[in-house]
C-alpha cells in the first residue's frame, strides 16, 4: 500500500492486499449487501476495515463509486464513516473504510421492536442528534453534499452506539436533476418525486421519518399500506400522539421533551420542503433535548447482546464520543462536556 500525495490519511491499496484480506472475496467475510455494492470485513496490517466492492461493473455503477470516493475524501467528521483509501486495480473501484462494529440503526430499531432490550429516550435522541450533525456538516460544506438516501440502514453504530453516517452511493455534490429516482421507499421526500431534483430539504424530510421511527418504534410503511408519516400528522392534528408513541419511552416526566421532538419531526416533514428547517437547526434543537434534566436522569442500561447483532458496550451513556458510567445521574460539568463535544 502507499499514501496518496497531498492526503496523508488516504491510502492506495494494491490488488493483492485486497484479495488476501478478503480471501478472494469469500462470502464468509460479507457483512453487508445493497444496491450500491457488497461490503466485506477484513484486516490489513492489523487494522480491521470494511471493503466495499461494486456489485456490477457497468459504467453507471463505476461513476457512483468514483463519486463516493471524491465525496468522502473531502469529509472529516466524527459522525461520518471515515474513508481510509481505495484500490483502483480492479475493474470496479474498491473503497476501504474504517470498520464500525455494531451494525446499523436499522438493526437496533428491529431489536428494540422485538422488546429484547430497552433503548432509552436519551439514547434515541442522542443517536438522532449525532446523525443530524453529520448531515448538517455535509450540507454546510463550501460545495454542499446531499446524501440522497437517508435511512436507518445507512447509520452505522460504533462503540457506545455512536452514530456514523455511511453509504454515499446516492450522494451528489451539486443540486441537479437525477435521471433515475434515488432513495428508499418510505423515506423519499414527496417533493423529490415531482421533479427528481435533489436538495438539502430532501435529506431533512428523510431524517424526519427516522426521528418518527425513534419516537414511535414503528416502521415507515405499516401493514395495509399505511404511512407512518400520515398517521403521525393525523395524530398531531387530533392530539392523540401519545397513542402512537413507543410505550417504552412514554413517561409523564419526559413528555415535554417527547412533545418537542415530535414537533421537530413534523417541521422536518412539512410540504413544501422550502418550509423545513435546516439540518443545523434540527441538530441544535436535538442537542438541547438530549441535555434536558428529565432525559439525563434516565441513563441507558448496558446492552449485552453478544448472541444477537450487537456486542457488549463499554459505554452507552449520552456522551458523544467519550466514556462514562451508566449508573449515575449527570452533573452540570458533564453537561458542559457534552456541549463542548457537540461543538466540534
Amino acid at each position: 500500500m502507499m499514501k496518496a500525495d497531498g492526503n496523508v490519511g488516504f491510502t492506495l491499496y494494491k490488488r493483492g492486499e485486497i484479495e488476501t484480506a478478503t480471501k478472494n472475496f469469500n462470502k464468509a467475510y460479507i457483512i453487508g449487501e445493497g444496491g450500491q455494492g457488497t461490503v466485506y470485513r477484513a484486516v490489513i496490517s492489523g487494522v480491521a476495515i470494511a471493503i466495499k466492492k461494486c456489485k456490477e461493473i457497468d459504467e453507471s455503477r463505476k461513476m457512483e463509486f468514483v463519486q463516493e470516493l471524491v465525496i468522502l475524501c473531502r469529509v472529516n467528521h466524527p459522525n461520518i464513516v471515515k474513508l481510509l483509501g481505495c484500490c483502483l486495480q480492479f475493474e470496479a473501484p474498491m473503497l476501504v473504510y474504517e470498520f464500525v462494529p455494531n451494525k446499523t440503526l436499522q438493526d437496533l430499531l428491529d431489536l428494540q421492536r422485538s422488546r429484547l432490550f430497552h433503548v432509552t429516550l436519551g439514547t434515541r435522541l442522542r443517536i438522532a442528534a449525532e446523525s443530524a450533525y453529520a448531515l448538517a456538516h455535509l450540507h454546510s460544506l463550501p460545495h454542499p453534499i446531499l446524501h440522497g438516501d437517508v435511512k436507518p440502514a445507512n447509520i452505522l453504530l460504533a462503540e457506545g452506539l455512536v452514530a456514523k453516517f455511511s453509504d454515499f452511493g446516492c450522494s451528489t455534490i451539486n443540486e441537479k436533476t437525477q435521471v433515475v429516482p434515488k432513495g428508499t421507499l418510505g423515506y423519499i421526500d414527496p417533493d423529490y418525486l415531482l421533479e427528481y431534483q435533489l436538495t438539502t430539504k430532501n435529506d431533512v424530510y428523510s431524517f424526519g421519518v427516522i426521528l418518527l421511527e425513534l419516537l414511535t418504534g414503528k416502521k415507515p410503511l405499516l401493514k395495509e399500506r399505511k404511512s407512518l408519516t400520515l398517521m403521525f400528522q393525523e395524530a398531531m392534528a387530533n392530539g392523540t400522539i401519545v397513542e402512537l408513541l413507543d410505550s417504552d419511552i412514554v413517561d409523564e416526566a419526559s413528555m415535554r421533551v417527547i412533545h418537542q421532538a415530535a414537533v421537530l419531526a413534523s417541521q422536518c416533514l412539512v410540504v413544501p420542503g422550502t418550509m423545513r428547517p435546516t439540518m443545523t437547526l434540527v441538530a441544535t434543537k436535538l442537542r438541547q433535548l438530549v441535555l434536558a434534566d428529565e432525559v439525563q436522569q434516565c441513563p441507558q442500561p448496558p446492552l449485552v447482546l453478544e448472541d444477537l447483532a450487537f456486542t457488549e458496550m463499554r459505554s452507552t451513556t449520552s456522551t458523544w464520543h467519550g466514556e462514562g458510567k451508566t449508573s449515575e445521574a449527570y452533573s452540570l460539568e458533564k453537561k458542559a462536556i457534552l456541549s463542548i463535544e457537540f461543538a466540534r
